[in-house]
């Protein structure tokens, strides 16, 4: 049978049918599985890992690990995404590389489990984010799939704050246990658990039929003109400094409480301060996703959210004391939750077609993973060489006020 070229095939349709609240729950699990498999690690097992590996230079090789891991989700986020968008399984275009992505991501901790090697660091790593980048394109693709645009603003708040829980339970994983090796295999444990709820109630659609992969064709696609679409370069371009200012601010946390704070049990106070950033991540994600569905605005709040995510760099970088972290992350806390919610909703509603989901929304992810690899070079020399700490993080608080005004370039969302 031919199909009517004026009928849109159900799993490339708008979606009109309001998700239910226990959906919702298995998207968010399944992300904070990923993101605590990566975050774990970043917060705390590889800075320690580093530390043990090389205690002389231990800057230089986790920069090194988790650039060279960044570099490959690049690459990875787009590329699966754009197979998962011409995945035909009878299970959906998602599932599949849920699972593969969890598995895989297992495996990659399971390596880095057993390293004493930087070589090994390198490769669990690497495994480490090219499978967990096919599991987050496809978990962050289903929102825009099945979630109405009116309804995502408080799905997209639930959605976004899976980075914060993952990082609040990563780094609890991590540092619940003396070994490193113990960390590593308890977050790699999660994170197969976390994607099991979502597998058994997906609902995804499976594609009638399949697009055509030309390989030319699908490396070309991973170039979205920003003249023909100015409003998604804006978005991405934002996206991008937000997180390059993020970046900047979270990268060293470790060595920042340690070094420039002097506590004693470093592993502690990323978890406490992890803990009290994603609890204000969690209030203002929600409220702000419900305020912002209610007025249907969107800049207004991701511009709000870089002033004040400045101010919590301000505070980091002129006290650089025990009270003051806490009440930087209280800030940041506040101001990234107003930009994780509100900024991924505005991100859905200006993607150029529905075909490419996945694929469009792995290209507006380069901005999230980029900055990991561009931040280890800016942030490195600033700490060794360029004035330390207070200039990291007010270079940090310039990038996020920057990318604030910048999104009113956006034309089509208000």
């Amino acid at each position: 049978m031919i199909p009517d070229p004026g009928v849109v095939p159900s799993a490339l349709a708008e979606p009109t049918v309001r998700v239910r609240g226990g959906w919702t729950a298995a998207v968010v699990l399944a992300n904070v599985g990923v993101f605590a498999a990566w975050l774990g690690p970043i917060q705390v097992l590889l800075a320690k890992q580093s530390q043990a590996v090389a205690p002389g230079n231990k800057e230089f090789v986790f920069g090194l690990v988790t650039g060279v891991g960044a570099a490959v989700s690049v690459v990875a986020n787009p590329a699966f995404g754009a197979i998962s968008d011409r995945t035909a399984s009878r299970y959906g275009r998602r599932v599949p590389w849920v699972v593969a992505g969890a598995v895989g991501g297992a495996i990659g901790l399971g390596i880095l489990a057993g390293a004493h090697l930087i070589a090994l660091m390198l490769v669990g790593w690497c495994l480490m984010q090219l499978f967990g980048n096919a599991l987050l394109a496809a978990a962050t693709a289903v929102v825009p799939d099945r979630v109405p645009v009116t309804q995502r603003g408080v799905v997209g708040g639930w959605v976004a704050i899976s980075q914060v829980l993952g990082a609040l339970v990563g780094t609890a994983l991590a540092a619940a246990f003396d070994s490193i090796t113990l960390g590593y295999v308890a977050c790699a444990a999660f994170l197969l658990l976390s994607v099991v709820p979502y597998l058994l109630r997906s609902g995804d659609v499976p594609l009638v039929e399949r697009p055509p992969f030309v390989l030319r064709d699908v490396v070309k696609g991973f170039w979205i003109s920003p003249r023909r679409y100015p409003d998604f370069g804006w978005a991405w371009l934002t996206r991008f400094l937000f997180n390059v200012g993020n970046a900047l601010g979270t990268l060293y946390l470790f060595y920042y409480l340690q070094d420039e704070v002097g506590i004693r049990d470093p592993d502690t106070g990323v978890l406490i301060l992890t803990a009290i950033y994603s609890v204000c991540v969690l209030v203002t994600a929600i409220s702000s996703g419900r305020w912002s569905d209610r007025s249907a605005r969107r800049k207004v709040f991701v511009t709000a959210s870089g002033w004040v995510m400045a101010a919590a760099g301000v505070i980091l970088a002129f006290w650089p004391t025990w009270p003051g972290a806490i009440l930087g992350a209280i800030v940041l806390g506040a101001g990234f939750g107003v930009y994780l919610s509100v900024d991924f909703a505005l991100l859905t509603q200006v993607l150029p077609n529905a075909r490419d989901r996945a694929k469009d929304l792995g290209v507006i992810n380069i901005a999230n993973s980029l900055p990991q690899v561009l931040a280890p070079v800016i942030a490195a020399p600033i700490v060794k060489h360029l004035g330390g700490y207070p200039v990291l993080y007010l270079s940090a608080s310039f990038v996020t006020v920057l990318a604030g005004v910048l999104v009113n370039r956006i034309r089509s969302v208000s």
